[in-house]
């Protein structure tokens, strides 16, 4: 009665579902199995992932609904669609206090996510809390998410948690504790170091379960280090036994096995820690001896434990009586009429050969049949089974069924591994010269494309050198094969690239060698391999080169050569060819015919490709020629780590050559720098990016101390119009801070300047020039090894002795402000800015004088100059002052007022200076020696005051309007 109530409750659940399941999630599967088509089961499958967006969202969703929805979701995950939009609801399953729903949750939460995910974070504090549940199946079903969700970074939140598991009263959760740990010691080996020991204590614990568990971390260890597990073979062993015994409950048995994969995972940690000990592996032959007589053959997993019982006989110390059961083992899976069970014999009898080789003759027949068999599998497995049975004796039927089989197939990943394989047994054990020849020359007829080219590179090297035996003439016949084999190939049509490189490079070094064939007949057929592969570059090469070689034997042995026209054509295509690798060859080659017998000999050696070449890395035997060309007045060579600083070598003309190895050029002596004054803050003026700004290190000036002159060299004379000084103090600085100049400074200024026929000259300018060189030069001598870098920006700003040829006198160098403003400090200055930008010549009708330059004004009489004139020439193109009348001042187009806040450098600033310096607009010259000049403008007075609000505002002001600085400061 009891029964057919159950039946009942069965039927009713059927009726409204099935299982718990609603009918539209049984017809959703229904619909799906019966679709004719991907496209249907797409369209079924979007509709439901609809529906489940739109159902998955409503507010106060049932639990049993929800789980349902989510399990849908997975059915849709699975078949291939998007159903990330459910992915948080299935993590909010898993926070459901409800076991069913949570156990649904974590299934769903371990398909969905992986260890990456942005989730993973959400799911760690659900974890954390179920594993300290008091229910079991929670604890359980936390553990199985760990081993799936927890990454790297998780672990130290788990990992406490997980080893108190470890002594759980439940056998289960002890269990899945023991995974979780092995699967941390998988993902990061440093975290679980220290708790090694505990996988030991595991080992031995009551449940068969927790051992089997355990046995997986053990061989993972075991296989880092075996010699640290040595002690655990006894323990390994009784466990062997009793599960053999069938001593375990017999839940763990399979198709009447006792535990059969833990028997597997034994019989692997055995044979990992028996490999070469004696003593080990003493221990372990009882029990396999009774595995191999109780083991059932009639299923196949006990003929997958006899066969990890062969492959742990043959990693152990060998017994006599072992290998006997393994071989015995061995020949009734061979005699099976299973292809698996053969394959598996395939491979045991592979394994065993390496101990006993005389085992394969008893199953030759077997083998013989496994190669003939349809079983591609089991055919090449036979295949390798058969390369570690090559002797001298069966190579030749061995290496002839493999190229036989290699022909056949199509797999060329395959036919590669069959073509290397025959490749090394012909060198290995090669029945003759011509067998070896032959087999060679199929292999490249069938698989040229596929062989490596190292294969190729052998079997020249091979002929070449012969089989390493002092008889000279095996070696020659070996050639004489070679070339007859190839000779005869040639004509033949579709081979491969490969074999042609080799055909033609054997006929270049050996085709005319035993006199066989003439000089004309090889070359003729070097021809026609090169126009067979008139795309191929790499042939046409190697056709070329070997007839380079005929011709050049020829020459040396004072026959004539026949150049045929074929041949000639050749050379004068690939003359022209787009290849430069050709051309040369090509090149080559005709030099080579116009050169006489005793040079060509010297140069392409017979049978010379086995000699080692002797490299003469220093090029002694360019001595001689060096010492002529100095001599003759050559420049000596100057090595490229010597060459700091330098940019013009033109100087060591006049060196000796003993001098050749300084590290800077030379220049001529200056005076000694005179005391500093005080000190003034100055920036740089920020050239264009072509002009480079390097730091010049404190020098001392060693050497020209006592050549210093006692007086400093006059500078020319200055033009008409350069020369007086504007007397600027309190007036703000517009191209450094905004800081004034110093009366100290100003008045040091003016003693410095020289008076010579009523010209001012500038003593100070002349002596930064020589004091920057000599420091330059100075600190290059210090420092001898330069970065590069310094180098180049060494060599850009110093530039050649030409350039500086060319600059044009004048009474104010162009330097920088920052560089004027320490003109008069010592050498001790740590850096110095310097700047020497090359200037073009182009001679103007009046030199301006220096924009930059501060310093005090001159006494004298003032010359009735307007500045506002020169700034106009500042700002456009400088005009000649014959060509403007004196009265034009006034007519002349005011100036844009804007264009001085442009961005665009004025002129004269630029890096590439080309054209005049830029007119200083604030320096007046004397009027004593240009009377001819009318006097323009207010007095001088006026000048100054409108000059010191220029400076403050930054503005031009118009020659029109004297007071618009007035009017604009109000």
């Amino acid at each position: 009665m009891e029964q057919l109530k159950t039946i009942g409750r069965e039927l009713a659940m059927g009726s409204q579902g099935g299982w718990g399941q609603s009918k539209e999630f049984l017809d959703l599967v229904k619909s799906i199995g019966e679709a004719r088509s991907k496209a249907e089961e797409d369209r079924i499958v979007l509709r439901e992932i609809e529906t489940l967006k739109r159902r998955i969202s409503e507010p106060d969703t049932p639990r049993r609904k929800m789980k349902e929805y989510v399990i849908r979701l997975v059915y849709a995950e699975m078949l291939g669609h998007d159903a990330s939009f459910g992915y948080i609801h299935s993590v909010k399953l898993a926070h459901d206090e409800f076991l069913p729903s949570k156990r649904t949750g974590y299934l769903a939460v371990t398909l969905f996510l992986d260890e990456g995910h942005d989730l993973i974070i959400l799911i760690v504090n659900t974890i954390q809390k179920d594993l300290r549940s008091d229910n079991y199946l929670v604890v359980c079903a936390a553990l199985t998410a760990v081993c799936r969700l927890i990454n790297e970074e998780t672990i130290p939140a788990i990992l406490p948690q997980v080893v108190e598991l470890l002594g759980h009263p439940k056998e289960a959760v002890r269990k899945k504790a023991v995974m979780a740990l092995h699967r941390f010691y998988q993902k990061s080996p440093g975290f679980v170091s220290h708790l090694i020991s505990n996988f030991r204590k595991r080992l031995c614990d009551n449940d068969p379960g927790v051992m089997g568990a355990t046995l997986c971390p053990l061989f993972d260890l075991v296989m880092e280090d075996p010699n640290s597990y040595k002690d655990l073979v006894i323990s390994f062993v009784n466990i062997l036994k009793q599960v053999a015994e069938k001593k375990l409950p017999k839940s763990y048995d399979y198709h009447h096995m006792p535990a059969p994969f833990i028997q597997i995972k034994l019989l692997k940690t055995l044979a990992l820690l028996g490999a070469g000990d004696k003593q080990a592996s003493e221990s372990m032959y009882t029990v396999l001896g009774d595995i191999f007589r109780k083991c059932e053959s009639s299923s196949n997993i006990g003929n997958a434990v006899l066969y990890e019982c062969i492959c742990c006989v043959s990693s152990i110390f060998p017994n006599p009586k072992m290998l006997d059961a393994a071989a015995e083992v061995t020949s009734r899976f061979l005699k099976s009429d299973s292809h698996n069970l053969k394959y598996m014999g395939i491979d045991a009898l592979g394994r065993l050969l390496k101990i006993n080789p005389d085992i394969a003759e008893e199953h030759q027949l077997a083998v013989i049949d496994c190669l003939e068999d349809s079983d591609d599998t089991l055919k090449r497995k036979t295949f390798e089974l058969l390369y570690k049975m090559t002797k001298s004796t069966n190579v030749e039927v061995i290496v002839d069924r493999m190229i036989d089989y290699m022909i056949n197939i199509s797999d060329n990943h395959y036919k590669t591994e069959i073509a290397s394989r025959c490749v090394e047994l012909a060198e290995q054990f090669a029945l003759s010269n011509q067998w070896f020849i032959q087999t060679m020359n199929r292999v490249f007829e069938h698989a040229g494309d596929l062989v490596n080219v190292k294969v190729a590179h052998n079997l020249m090297r091979l002929i070449a050198e012969g089989f390493g035996e002092d008889d000279e003439g095996a070696d020659c016949q070996l050639r004489s094969s070679a070339v007859d084999s190839y000779l005869r190939i040639l004509g033949e049509s579709k081979l491969p690239s490969l074999f042609f490189q080799v055909i033609c490079w054997v006929l270049g070094e050996y085709g005319t060698a035993d006199g066989k064939y003439s000089a004309s007949y090889i070359t003729g057929k070097l021809c026609d391999a090169a126009e067979a592969h008139s795309n191929d570059n790499t042939v046409k090469a190697y056709a070329v080169t070997g007839m380079m070689k005929i011709y050049a034997f020829e020459v040396a042995a004072g026959r004539k050569v026949e150049f045929l026209p074929e041949c000639q054509s050749l050379i004068d295509e690939l003359s022209a060819s787009h290849s430069t690798d050709l051309q040369q060859r090509a090149y080559e080659l005709q030099a080579l015919l116009g050169l006489d017998a005793h040079a060509v000999e010297n140069i392409m050696p017979s049978d010379a490709s086995c000699e080692d070449i002797e490299v003469d890395k220093s090029l002694s035997f360019l001595d001689s020629f060096v010492q002529q060309s100095l001599e003759k007045g050559a420049r000596p060579y100057i090595p490229e780590n010597e060459r700091s600083g330098i940019v013009d070598t033109s100087n060591f003309r006049h060196h000796d050559i003993q001098d050749s190895s300084s590290h800077a050029l030379r220049f001529e002596a200056y005076d000694l720098p005179k005391p500093p004054p005080p000190p003034v803050l100055s920036t740089p003026i920020s050239l264009s990016p072509s002009t480079e700004l390097v730091p010049v290190p404190e020098s001392t000036y060693p050497k020209e101390a006592h050549q210093a002159s006692p007086h400093p060299p006059v500078p020319e004379t200055l033009s008409a119009d350069g020369g007086a000084r504007l007397r600027l103090e309190g007036v703000q600085k517009k191209w450094g801070r905004p800081t004034y100049s110093s009366p100290a400074m100003s008045t040091l200024a003016s003693t410095s300047q020289k008076s010579a026929n009523g010209v001012t000259h500038a003593d100070g300018l002349g002596k930064i020039s020589s004091q920057k060189k000599d420091a330059t030069f100075g600190s290059s001598k210090q420092k001898v090894e330069v970065s590069e870098e310094k180098q180049r920006l060494a060599a850009s700003l110093f530039g050649s002795s030409s350039s500086k040829s060319e600059r044009r006198p004048s009474s104010n160098e162009w330097i920088s402000k920052g560089s004027t403003a320490s003109s008069d400090k010592p050498p001790a200055v740590a850096e110095t800015v310097v700047i020497e930008p090359s200037i073009k010549k182009s001679p103007p009708p009046q030199l301006p004088p220096d924009l930059l330059d501060l310093g005090e004004l001159a006494t004298g009489t003032i010359v009735s100059l307007d500045p506002f004139k020169e700034l106009e020439g500042l700002l456009g193109p400088i005009q000649d002052s014959s060509s403007v009348p004196s009265d034009s001042v006034g007519a002349t187009k005011p100036p844009n007022l804007m264009t001085l806040y442009t961005d665009t450098p004025l002129t004269g600033f630029g890096g590439n200076v080309n054209k005049d310096p830029p007119v200083d607009l604030y320096t007046t010259s004397r009027n004593s020696h240009r009377g001819a000049v009318a006097k323009k403008g207010p007095n001088l007075q006026d000048s100054l005051e409108k000059d010191a609000l220029a400076r403050q505002v930054g503005v031009t002001p118009s020659g029109r309007n004297i007071n618009l600085f007035r009017d604009l400061l109000g």
